[in-house]
């Protein structure tokens, strides 16, 4: 995993201003829940890399070009999946993020990622949602189109074969 990791890194240097690999190396070292988050992140079609966000946070996060092809045709939790009379999905965002041991990206980080690079032009991702429009049955996501990247809402309960989730993981 961490060689797989390395090569991601070394190829996009343009992702990485300001962080260098032994920064990576060392926040994973000793770590191996981060390295199995890491490993579920890769094979559920995440494409994980390092990042080092505004704010100093040195981060895991899914830097597919699409929404990771593993990840997608889920409601946004459980709530809303036991919610669905009829064709619920087979898992929820929240489910598969507790499996992971990641998070959803928040708004801010997925905007952030959009500076460094052109990601969900044929897809959309779920975001984390703040618990007042949850609670009203709403659920957020984001995607790239137009060159501009636009927040949506939608029925939490609702899944598409072009919506999935992208994960971060804060090393430090």
């Amino acid at each position: 995993m961490l060689d797989a990791l390395r090569c991601r890194f070394e190829a996009n240097r343009e992702r990485h201003e300001g962080l260098s690999w032994d920064d990576v190396e060392q926040c994973l070292a000793g770590n191996p829940s981060a390295l199995e988050t890491l490993r579920i992140m890769e094979e559920t079609g995440g494409e994980p890399d390092a990042l080092l966000f505004p704010n100093g946070s040195i981060a895991l996060c899914d830097c597919s070009k699409e929404s990771p092809s593993g990840r997608r045709s889920l409601c946004y939790d459980e709530a809303a999946r036991a919610g669905r009379k009829r064709n619920p999905p087979r898992s929820s965002v929240e489910e598969q993020v507790r499996h992971m041991g990641a998070y959803v990206m928040d708004e801010a980080q997925y905007r952030y990622l959009q500076t460094l690079g052109e990601f969900d032009l044929k897809t959309s991702s779920w975001i984390s949602t703040p618990a007042e429009i949850r609670k009203l049955g709403g659920a957020l996501f984001c995607e790239r189109r137009y060159g501009a990247v636009f927040t949506f809402h939608n029925g939490a309960d609702s899944y598409y074969g072009s919506r999935g989730w992208r994960a971060v993981l804060i090393l430090r």
